[in-house]
């Protein structure tokens, strides 16, 4: 995590993370661990992938106990194969093993999502289009999913409703016509907010350029309509499509000329990477 803001909103994520998983006590440790012991324990690689989240994972330990020593054999957004020592976890088993669970929970969630957005991100790799991700985030996550994201190679989207205007199907149906909703949302927006508008159709196409929307979002649309709709904007405004992108048909997108695809899939449906702790011992 690079800036000090993630890092605070972080540390409370993680918090409540561990709340969440020990409640009380862990049982099981306190009943074959009543006293402190130095031990290590491994952290091993299971498959091929990229790794994300080193330093939340290792977060989950200091915060548990700040003696704790976490040494990593590589870093966020390097390839891993099954076997790799990623890095090694020394401090008192206690904490070891009551914070294995949820430490494994964020590293192996952010580094399916850095795999997966690689492989989508390579298929577009010279096309001159920008990957985005989206809000279609884990409740409480999102920090670390849209930061797994970049390390995998993609881009982030707006991170909240407070960041910027996107202005999708129900808020134009709220404001009567695309050309209502832009023209409020240019009042009511600073002037330095772009202003996004999602369109289904060639004709609503045309409307959000006399409107003057900043970026027409092509939701749901065939291959072929996205390239009509990208002649008729013809540089006015930029472009984005959107809807059920996967990395199954994202390699269509690649000559239509967009300038940005969104893909909700990055976060709501990459698999985790298989990582285990493995070989603990004491010391």
């Amino acid at each position: 995590m690079n800036s000090i803001t993630m890092k605070l909103q972080a540390d409370e994520l993680i918090r409540l993370a561990l709340q969440e998983d020990i409640t009380s006590e862990d049982v099981s440790t306190n009943a074959v661990m009543p006293t402190a012991q130095q031990g290590t324990v491994d952290l091993i690689a299971k498959e091929d992938g990229i790794m994300a989240g080193l330093d939340v994972y290792a977060r989950v330990f200091t915060l548990l106990d700040p003696a704790t020593v976490v040494t990593f054999q590589v870093k966020d957004g390097d390839r891993v194969k099954p076997g790799d020592l990623i890095g090694t976890v020394t401090g008192d088993i206690r904490v070891l093993l009551s914070g294995e669970r949820v430490a494994l929970n964020y590293l192996q969630r952010m580094s399916g999502i850095a795999t997966y957005t690689r492989q989508v991100a390579d298929l577009l790799e010279g096309s001159g289009v920008t990957l985005l991700d989206t809000r279609k985030t884990t409740p409480n996550c999102r920090i670390f999913e849209k930061y797994a994201v970049r390390v995998g190679g993609g881009c982030n989207h707006r991170y909240n409703l407070s960041d910027g205007v996107l202005l999708k199907d129900n808020h134009i149906g709220a404001a009567g016509s695309i050309t209502n909703a832009i023209q409020m949302a240019k009042a009511y927006a600073p002037f330095v907010r772009k202003i996004e508008i999602e369109v289904e159709t060639l004709e609503q196409v045309k409307e959000a350029v006399d409107a003057g929307a900043d970026i027409i979002m092509l939701d749901n649309m065939t291959p072929d309509t996205m390239r009509q709709a990208v002649e008729l904007i013809d540089g006015r405004a930029q472009t984005e499509c959107s809807g059920n992108i996967t990395k199954e048909n994202i390699a269509r997108i690649r000559e239509i000329g967009v300038d940005f695809v969104s893909s909700g899939a990055l976060t709501h449906s990459a698999p985790i990477l298989d990582i285990s702790m493995k070989h603990l011992h004491a010391i």
